[in-house]
C-alpha cells in the first residue's frame, strides 16, 4: 500500500523510461523535474508549471499519489 503525501499540495514523480533516444527539449524537462536516472522518485508541489512539465513528457513519468 503506497504512503499518502504527507503535505497536501504535492504530487510524487517517478522517472520509468531512460532517455535515450529521446527530443532534447524532453530531457530539459526531465531533468527540470528533478529526475536523473530511471526509477528516480521526487516530491514536488503541485503547481501549474510542474504539471506542464509533466504533460510534456506524460510517457517517460508516473505520478504516484
Amino acid at each position: 500500500m503506497a504512503k499518502k503525501a504527507a503535505i497536501s499540495g504535492t504530487v510524487r514523480v517517478r522517472l520509468v523510461k531512460g532517455l535515450r533516444g529521446v527530443q532534447a527539449r524532453h530531457r530539459l524537462s526531465v531533468k527540470a523535474l528533478g529526475l536523473n536516472k530511471t526509477n528516480d522518485v521526487r516530491e514536488l508541489k503541485d503547481s501549474p508549471q510542474v504539471r506542464g512539465l509533466i504533460n510534456t513528457v506524460y510517457y517517460l513519468v508516473r505520478v504516484e499519489e
